[in-house]
């Protein structure tokens, strides 16, 4: 883990558009993770690229009207914006059909990425962005950054590769998995059977100090400077649950970055989870005042 007075934290991956049922949400969870870290006041950048079409342009739009700033966002003239089907099933769980080759699969190292980079607290990365050799590349040159390495997998079939997720566990400082991918994880690297074993084991394999692991509507655990914390969860009434790991994921930084103890980071980054699932889409507006209802009484109405 990097010291220092480091502030900004940097999210690099896919931009793209989610069609639910409900309508077009603006997402993916490099830019959910971004919106939300700002909604909690942290700086913060989105690194991607959109097309140069009708919705790569209310992309950048909606970014700036969020409050981020859009100047690592990259344009392509020949890929199209990103696009993902969404589909539901009755718990709220999402199905994606994700469009490919788009922009954001062509993202470039720049200079002003690397610069911005010299000054970071942290960059976020997933595996689904990795899809392809060119953004794949340029996320791992930002591994040589001195700065916390921050890991979501997002495992999303058929872009599921053992040798990415290996590549990148050993890069990584923070963790976060939910309980499905830890069970990919332990097929493919032989982990213990018990969720604790387990996490343990990756911590050891992979020198990552801390592992968050997610399970749905029954909370999360967290290994954390060698302790183990743990949340049974907020039950809300559930709209979608796009978008809520994102949320979970960014309050969980929040706390770390600003030296709380890991009982206080698991249940606040729990309460944010909760309230982005009981909301339509995966950038709802953001209701910090109704987090803090969750968090304190367990309900919101």
């Amino acid at each position: 883990m990097s010291k220092g007075k480091k502030e900004e934290i940097i999210c690099i991956g896919e931009v793209l558009w989610d069609s639910l049922p409900s309508g077009l949400f603006l997402g993916g969870a490099p830019l959910n993770v971004s919106l939300h870290l700002h909604n909690l006041e942290e700086q913060v950048s989105i690194v991607s690229r959109v097309g140069n079409d009708r919705l790569g342009i209310e992309a950048l739009r909606r970014i700036s009207g969020k409050g981020l700033l859009k100047d690592l966002v990259q344009t392509d003239e020949k890929f199209e914006t990103g696009f993902v089907a969404v589909e539901l099933d009755e718990e709220g769980t999402p199905d994606y059909l994700i469009k490919e080759p788009v922009a954001w699969d062509y993202i470039e190292l720049s200079d002003l990425l690397l610069d911005r980079l010299k000054d970071a607290w942290g960059v976020v990365f997933g595996s689904l962005a990795q899809r392809n050799k060119t953004t794949r590349n340029t996320i791992r040159k930002l591994f040589e950054c001195n700065c916390n390495k921050v890991f979501d997998i997002n495992l999303r079939p058929p872009y599921i590769s053992k040798q990415t997720i290996a590549e990148s566990l050993f890069a990584t400082d923070i963790l976060k998995i939910n309980e499905s991918e830890l069970h990919q994880l332990a097929e493919w690297f032989d982990l213990p059977g018990e969720l604790e074993d387990s996490v343990r084991a990756i911590s050891q394999k992979f020198r990552c100090p801390i592992i968050t692991v997610t399970k749905a509507s029954n909370g999360a655990i967290l290994l954390y400077e060698d302790e183990w914390f743990s949340h049974s969860g907020y039950h809300v009434k559930v709209a979608d649950t796009v978008g809520a790991g994102d949320a979970f994921l960014s309050a969980l930084l929040v706390g770390i970055k600003s030296g709380k103890n890991g009982q206080d980071i698991i249940e606040f980054a729990n309460a944010t989870g909760a309230y982005v699932a009981s909301q339509n889409g995966a950038i709802p507006d953001y209701d910090l005042e109704k987090i803090e209802e969750i968090y304190h009484t367990g309900v919101t109405n």
